[in-house]
C-alpha cells in the first residue's frame, strides 16, 4: 500500500478540479491506497496539504490544466498529467505514478563554477509593473556586467513580461536572482541556485545583489540553515505580511482604477478644449466636444468609483469578490459616498466574500456553485444591505464636510495641506506613500474637488526636475552617468513620473531625499495658496496647454519652477563633490 498526495487544478478552478480530485481518490480507495488531495480553485486551496503529508508521501500526483508551484514536492517523486485523465481513468493515473517509484531521481545540481564568467538570469516585478520593475532590471545588469557576468532579465510588468527567459536560458543558468515585491511562479527554475530580494535592493545596489546572490543562493526546494538563512526568511515573511494587509488591497484597487480615471479626465479636458468650460450644457449636446465629455464623465468617471471597490475586494476574496464589490461600489457612487463610500463597499464585500466562502460547506458535487452563484449573490446582498442601511448615509455625510472642508480651505490650511502632499509625493517617488497621495487626490475629482490634484502632480514633477538642473549646473556633484541621464530624467519630470529621480535617491538618500522633499513641499504649497486647480489626473506638462485643464496656469508654473529651483538648491548645499577628478571628464561621443 503506498501513500499518495496529490493536487489537481483547472484554469475555471470549479468542476475539472473537483471531479478530477474525486477521480484520483476513488481510484486510490479501489486499489488499496491512501491518498490525500489538495484542490486548488477560484475558491482558494481546500484540504491543504500539510508538511507532515509531504513528508509521509510515497509519490506526488499533479493532475492540472494550469500552473502548479511544486517547489515544496522538491524531494519526491513528481507525477504530472491534466485533469482529464484523472476523471476519465484515475486508476491508471496512479499506475503510472506508482511506476516512477522505480525510476532513478534526477542527477543533483552541479556545483557552482568559479565566480567569474557566470551565466546569470533574472526576474524583476514590482506592483504596478512599471518603473520599480524596470529599474531593478537595469540595476542587476549594470551589476552583472560590471563583475564580468553575463545576465537575462525578465521583466513582469502591467505590459506583461518582457525579455521573456527561454528553457535554453534557464538551463545553461549558473544562478537565478529574483528582484520582486510581488509573488513571482519559480517553479520553472527547480534544481537552480536561486537568490530572492527586494526591487529596492536591485535599484540601491545592483552589484552588491549580485555578490549576495552567488554567496547565498540556495538549490530551489532545499533548505539550507544557518543564521543567515533564518534572517533572509524572516525578511521575506515580514515582506510577506506587510503585502496582506490594508495596504495591498486598497493599492490593488487604486491600480485598477488609475486608468479609468486618467482616460477619463483626459477626454473631458479635451472636450473642454474643444467645446469650452460649458461644453455639458444641454444646448452643446450632439457636439463633439460634448459626446467626448459623455465619454469622459458619465462612462470613464462613472466606473471608477465601482473598479475601486471590486478590485478591493478581488484582492480579499479573489473572483468571487469582484461582483459584490462593484456593485457595492456603485451603490456608493448613487448614494453620494463617493470614494470613500467605494473603499467601505470593497473592504466590505471582500471580507464578507471570504468569511463565506471559508465557512460555507457544501457537498462536493454543488461546491462548484460557490464561486459563480453562492458567494456572488449572498456577498452583493450583504454589501447591498449594508451600503443602504448601515454604511452608505454616514460616509455621505462625512465625504460632504471633507469635501466643503478642502473646497473652503484657506491660507494656513491650504499651505499645511500642499506640505504634506507635495513631501509624501518626494518621500518615495512611486511608492507606497507616493501613491497613496496620489490615490487621496485622484478620489477627490470625482467629488468635483480639484486642488489637490493640482498640488499633487506638481509637486510629482519637480524632484526629477530638480535633479536634472543640478546635474547641469553642479557637474562636480554627479558621476558621469548620472550627468548623462539627466537629459532622459528631465523628460520623466516634465511627464510627471517621479519615479526618474529614484537612481540619483538610492544612490544618496539621506541627502538627495531630504532635497526633493523640500522642493516638492513647497511646490506642493505653493500651488494650494495660489489656488491652482487640476481637473486631469496625470500628463504633466503635456496637458497644461488644454484650455481649463488648469486653474491659475501663470502661478501654477511659478510653483513649479520655484520648487525645481529650491531642490536644485538644496541638492547643491547638501551633496558633496565627488572625489575623483577623472569622473569630470566629458563623454566621447
Amino acid at each position: 500500500m503506498a501513500h499518495i498526495i496529490a493536487v489537481t487544478s483547472c484554469p475555471t478552478g470549479i468542476a475539472h478540479t473537483i471531479m478530477a480530485a474525486e477521480g484520483l481518490e476513488q481510484a486510490a480507495q479501489a486499489l488499496g491506497h491512501t491518498i490525500h488531495v489538495e484542490t486548488q480553485g477560484s475558491v482558494g486551496v481546500r484540504n491543504a496539504l500539510s508538511e507532515a503529508d509531504i513528508a509521509a508521501a510515497d509519490v506526488v500526483i499533479i493532475a492540472a490544466d494550469t500552473r502548479v508551484d511544486t517547489a515544496r514536492f522538491a524531494d519526491k517523486p513528481l507525477y504530472e498529467t491534466a485533469t482529464e485523465p484523472a476523471i476519465r481513468n484515475g486508476a491508471e493515473v496512479i499506475k503510472a505514478a506508482l511506476a516512477s517509484l522505480s525510476a532513478s531521481l534526477p542527477p543533483a545540481p552541479a556545483a557552482l563554477p568559479a565566480v567569474t564568467n557566470l551565466k546569470i538570469v533574472g526576474i524583476t516585478s514590482c506592483p504596478t509593473g512599471i518603473a520599480h520593475t524596470f529599474m531593478a532590471a537595469e540595476g542587476l545588469e549594470q551589476g552583472a556586467k560590471s563583475q564580468g557576468h553575463a545576465i537575462k532579465v525578465e521583466t513582469q510588468g502591467s505590459v506583461g513580461a518582457k525579455n521573456t527567459l527561454t528553457a535554453e536560458d534557464i538551463a545553461a543558468a549558473d544562478l537565478v536572482i529574483i528582484a520582486a515585491d510581488t509573488q513571482v511562479d519559480k517553479t520553472r527554475f527547480a534544481g537552480k541556485r536561486l537568490h530572492e530580494a527586494s526591487t529596492k535592493a536591485a535599484i540601491h545596489d545592483g552589484a552588491a545583489l549580485v555578490r549576495t546572490a552567488i554567496e547565498q543562493a540556495k538549490v530551489l526546494g532545499v533548505e539550507v540553515g544557518g543564521a543567515n538563512n533564518d534572517q533572509v526568511q524572516q525578511a521575506k515573511t515580514q515582506q510577506a505580511a506587510a503585502r496582506t494587509g490594508f495596504y495591498k488591497h486598497l493599492m490593488t484597487g487604486v491600480s485598477y482604477m488609475i486608468p479609468f480615471v486618467v482616460a477619463g479626465g483626459l477626454l473631458i479636458a479635451i472636450s473642454f478644449a474643444i467645446g469650452g468650460i460649458n461644453v455639458f450644457a444641454d444646448a452643446n449636446a450632439g457636439t463633439l466636444g460634448w459626446t467626448l465629455f459623455q465619454i469622459g464623465a458619465k462612462a470613464g468617471f462613472t466606473l471608477m468609483v465601482p473598479i475601486l471597490a471590486g478590485f478591493i475586494a478581488y484582492s480579499i476574496a479573489d473572483r468571487p469578490g469582484i461582483a459584490p464589490g462593484m456593485i457595492g461600489g456603485m451603490i456608493a457612487s448613487t448614494i453620494g459616498s463617493g470614494f470613500l463610500g467605494g473603499i467601505a463597499a470593497g473592504f466590505l464585500a471582500g471580507y464578507a466574500v471570504k468569511w463565506m466562502s471559508d465557512y460555507i460547506r457544501l457537498p462536493r458535487t454543488l461546491d462548484g456553485l460557490k464561486p459563480v452563484l453562492i458567494l456572488p449573490l449572498l456577498g452583493t446582498l450583504v454589501v447591498g444591505l449594508l451600503m443602504y442601511f448601515v454604511v452608505g448615509k454616514p460616509v455621505a455625510v462625512a465625504l460632504a464636510e471633507i469635501t466643503a472642508w478642502l473646497k473652503g480651505m484657506q491660507g494656513s490650511s491650504a499651505v499645511f495641506l500642499g506640505l504634506l502632499l507635495g513631501a509624501m509625493m518626494a518621500f518615495d517617488m512611486g511608492g507606497p506613500v507616493n501613491k497613496s497621495a496620489y490615490a487621496f487626490a485622484t478620489g477627490l475629482i470625482v467629488s468635483e474637488v480639484y486642488a489637490p490634484m493640482a498640488a499633487v502632480m506638481a509637486a510629482g514633477m519637480v524632484p526629477p526636475l530638480g535633479l536634472a538642473l543640478a546635474t547641469v549646473l553642479f557637474k562636480n556633484r554627479f558621476s558621469l552617468d548620472e550627468r548623462e541621464a539627466g537629459g532622459a530624467t528631465a523628460v520623466l519630470g516634465i511627464s510627471f513620473i517621479t519615479e526618474g529621480a529614484i537612481p540619483y535617491a538610492a544612490k544618496d538618500p539621506l541627502r538627495v531625499i531630504p532635497a526633493l522633499m523640500i522642493g516638492a513641499a513647497v511646490t506642493g504649497a505653493l500651488s494650494m495658496v495660489f489656488g491652482c486647480e487640476l481637473r486631469v489626473p496625470h500628463g504633466g506638462v503635456f496637458v497644461l496647454p488644454i484650455p481649463n485643464a488648469v486653474t491659475n496656469l501663470g502661478p501654477y508654473l511659478i510653483a513649479i519652477v520655484v520648487g525645481t529651483l529650491i531642490t536644485t538648491g538644496a541638492l547643491f548645499f547638501l551633496k558633496r563633490p565627488l572625489e575623483t577628478p577623472a569622473t569630470l571628464k566629458p563623454a566621447r561621443a
